[in-house]
């Protein structure tokens, strides 16, 4: 953002605000860079019109020598030393513009002046020249050789009110002028920042001087009443949620030609390239205010509609293209704002104009708009498109839409006064704010807060009267009744909403650098322990034990994976900014994550491992207390070996060997059931080699597994692969006590197998849960019980052989064969009775 050192410093001139800049530039730098915003760069300007001097045009002739030349007498009043005079005082130059003429004021580079232009390249120093026998005491200067637009066809007409000799600087109020560019994200939410007007009442507030804007800028302006022939116009905005506010007036009979120079300059030195005077007045006013205006040629805009002028603001239709004023010609995205007649399109709203109503020196009639666009859709639009201009910076800061009528009514009266254009309608206000906002004048509520509740948050001890000061200062409405304050912020301001925005403002314009370097008090009680951390970090701790290694994957996995898993990407949330295009949706389970990193792994050479994930999965149906997305804490873990292990055993096993050494409490296995298989997170299981997990007497707490033959194919996952997935919040009050510790006994135990044939329907898990409880129940006391399986063989379909291995050990003594037989006979017989198994 580009401000004007002069323009702060003569800011007195429309509104009640002393010299801003009284105590020198380095100063004023360095206080805008520590409250307001950094400061990029200070560009001087002013300088580079030194030398050039306001000169009357006494006599002009041809030059008997050169058709295209004039030979021209001017009078600089006397101030230039050292220059060819004749017995007037008056001094020749040689000039080949076409509108050089007796009686105008020029600009005049004398010998030894540089040309404004080249300052910034190699610097050209003009010397007294011969012209075909005529000397030329320096050049009547264009334009474009002072620096400040591209038309160097004729010389610039001074319309200063200057005598002959006054410094040029001092003829447009340029002397010592310098441009001041502040870094442009430290206003992103300040649009009214992006006008000069907004930013002198900063410095002022920051100064804690008071700013009063001038009379013009309301909320509710009076426009001058229609003069001479009207002009119809018909304006249709399909879009009003996107398009709150959209302002048109029509205009007259106005003369399109140069700018001032006064408007010129000011254009020049901030970055903006002069182009006539209509389009320079919507520039100016946009510099000015922060926002934009645009218009149209009026005439132009009749011949492309149907028939009375008609602007419609609508969507782009299918293939509709548009020619910029760029030169650019585009295919709209589907959901830009368009500007259009009733027949085709001739602007990007919010951001550039169309050629085909471009304003040009033709023009005798047109029509101003000043509108307000959702910033969101232009930042889109300008985006897709590689569209970045002045107004875009704008837009996409989200101006008031509060302020359109003043600044419309503002860039009116310019236009009647320096263009002689005529009011030729109403306005027209396509209005569809709020009604409350309108009503009240402000974008927001006002606000209640106290000195109190500022002072606490800035460590200040500041009065309600000095806090109302400040922000009177910049204009906001305060009401203090006693510490109670109530804010209202001005009509231009798009951020004061809650308390801690005031609290902002204050600290901003009291200055952060005055603030006492104070610590906060701190409150030395413990925080309270996080039950769910320590809960986590003993799973880390117990599956690292147990030789699993832990993985950190993205919460985002492609649709891709979910797919191959078996579930179905409709049921999650899909993210509409993904970090890359295999990452688009939120997962659903950690299961497939987990699985994806097996095979990389194979291939590396890692024949044999395990891995397990700590993380947050989500479902799109259920919701927290909050109305928002459930989130679920999950622990996972599969564990693989590689096809040339030809590992045996079922990995069924292997995994279940993991998820007793996590929990260390009894645990119950039960058959997936139907309903179970509709979840997510069940559905990468093959449903008959994997089994729901629960505490004995308890909460479920999740699934434990193999995988389904299409998983496995799919992901190139070894024959030896199983997994299980826990509900970690389920598991916490497992892991709180720890595992407990039972010391090794110091007598030898027992082991002997046992292997029971029974029907081949019966379901193993019920097996082995009634033969461990039977040797539990037989086993001698003070002594440890161990069950595990190591052999299942189904030789026909009606039987199968399950083998146990039991092993016993006594704490206090040394088990003879026969104590265990009798355990073991005991569970056969018990097993006999109700399965009618027989021990083999």
């Amino acid at each position: 953002m580009k401000i004007s050192f002069n323009k702060i410093r003569y800011a007195g001139e429309h509104s009640d605000v002393p010299d801003l800049a009284s105590d020198g530039l380095d100063k004023l730098v360095e206080r805008i860079g520590a409250q307001l915003g950094a400061v990029e760069e200070v560009i001087p300007y002013g300088n580079r019109f030194d030398g050039v001097i306001v000169v009357k045009v006494v006599e002009c002739e041809k030059h008997p020598d050169a058709d295209k030349l004039s030979l021209c007498r001017v009078d600089d009043g006397g101030v230039v030393k050292g220059v060819e005079r004749d017995g007037d005082s008056l001094v020749q130059v040689v000039c080949g513009a076409p509108n050089v003429r007796a009686g105008i004021l020029a600009a005049w580079l004398p010998p030894g002046a540089v040309v404004p232009s080249t300052r910034d390249k190699e610097p050209f120093v003009l010397e007294v020249r011969d012209f075909r026998g005529k000397t030329s005491n320096g050049m009547l200067a264009s334009l474009k050789e002072l620096g400040i637009g591209d038309d160097h066809e004729g010389i610039l007409e001074v319309d200063a009110d200057a005598n002959p000799g006054t410094t040029f600087t001092e003829a447009y109020r340029a002397e010592g002028e310098v441009v001041i560019d502040i870094e442009n994200k430290m206003f992103t939410h300040r649009p009214d920042c992006f006008g000069l007007m907004g930013v002198t009442r900063e410095v002022a507030g920051i100064q804690q001087k008071s700013f009063k804007s001038p009379a013009w800028y309301v909320v509710e302006p009076k426009f001058p009443e229609p003069e001479g022939e009207a002009l119809p116009l018909k304006v249709t905005n399909e879009l009003p949620k996107l398009v709150p506010r959209f302002t048109t007036i029509a205009m007259s009979d106005v003369k399109v030609g140069p700018s001032p120079g006064w408007l010129q300059i000011v254009l020049s030195e901030l970055g903006i390239r002069p182009i006539n005077n209509i389009v320079d007045f919507t520039n100016f006013w946009m510099l000015e205010t922060g926002q934009p205006l645009h218009a149209y040629d009026y005439d132009k805009l009749k011949a492309l509609s149907g028939g009375e002028p008609h602007i419609v603001i609508r969507k782009p239709h299918k293939g509709e293209k548009i020619k910029l004023l760029n030169g650019k010609e585009i295919v709209p995205h589907a959901d830009a704002i368009m500007i259009a007649t009733d027949k085709q399109l001739i602007g990007v709203g919010g951001i550039m104009g169309g050629s085909e109503t471009e304003v040009d020196v033709h023009t005798r009639n047109i029509v101003l708009e000043c509108a307000n666009f959702d910033m969101y859709s232009v930042r889109r639009t300008s985006m897709t498109h590689g569209l970045f201009t002045d107004a875009v910076t704008r837009f996409t800061k989200g101006q008031s839409p509060l302020q359109n009528l003043a600044v419309l009514a503002r860039t009116v009266q310019h236009v009647r006064e320096d263009a002689g254009g005529k009011v030729a309608g109403k306005v027209i206000d396509s209005n569809h704010v709020d009604i409350k906002v309108r009503q009240r004048g402000s974008l927001y509520a006002p606000v209640v807060t106290s000195a109190d509740f500022i002072n606490a948050r800035l460590g200040l001890e500041l009065t309600a009267a000095e806090i109302k000061k400040l922000l009177e200062n910049v204009e906001f409405g305060v009401k203090a009744e006693g510490m109670k304050l109530t804010v209202v912020a001005p009509f231009w301001r798009t951020d004061i909403e809650i308390p801690e925005d005031v609290v902002e403002e204050v600290g901003r314009l009291y200055g952060y650098d005055r603030l006492p370097l104070r610590l906060p008090k701190r409150d030395l009680t413990p925080a309270p322990r996080d039950l769910l951390l320590d809960a986590k970090t003993a799973v880390r701790a117990r599956l690292a034990k147990a030789g699993a290694n832990e993985v950190l994957t993205y919460s985002f996995v492609p649709g891709d994976l979910l797919k191959k898993t078996g579930q179905d990407p409709a049921q999650a949330f899909e993210i509409a900014n993904a970090l890359s295009p295999d990452l688009q949706y939120y997962r659903l389970s950690l299961m497939p994550s987990l699985l994806e990193k097996v095979h990389p792994n194979i291939k590396a050479g890692y024949d044999e491992f395990a891995l397990f994930e700590i993380g947050k999965t989500h479902s799109l149906d259920l919701k927290d207390k909050d109305g928002l997305p459930a989130e679920f804490e999950c622990t996972a873990l599969v564990v693989t070996a590689a096809d040339k292990l030809k590992k045996p055993g079922s990995p069924y096993y292997q995994a279940r060997i993991y998820l007793e050494a996590l929990v260390g409490v009894p645990l119950e296995f039960k058959p997936l059931t139907k309903d179970a298989m509709e979840y997510p997170v069940v559905q990468p299981y093959e449903p008959k080699r994997s089994a729901l997990v629960s505490v004995k007497g308890g909460e479920f707490l999740g699934i434990i597994g193999e995988f389904k033959p299409s998983v496995t194919r799919a992901l190139k996952l070894p024959k030896f692969t199983a997994g299980f997935e826990m509900d970690t919040a389920v598991l916490q009050p497992l892991l709180q006590g720890g595992v407990g510790y039972v010391p090794l006994s110091r007598f030898p135990g027992v082991k002997q197998d046992i292997s029971l044939k029974v029907k081949a329907d019966l379901a193993y898990q019920e097996l082995y849960e009634f033969v461990d409880a039977q040797v539990r129940e037989q086993a001698p006391q003070d002594s440890q019980v161990r069950v595990t399986p190591t052999d299942i063989y189904q030789k026909d379909a009606g039987n199968k052989h399950v083998t146990f291995r039991v092993a016993i050990t006594a704490l206090n003594r040394t088990l003879t064969d026969k104590e265990v037989n009798t355990v073991l006979d005991v569970a056969a017989a018990a097993a006999k009775k109700k399965y009618s198994a027989t021990r083999l």
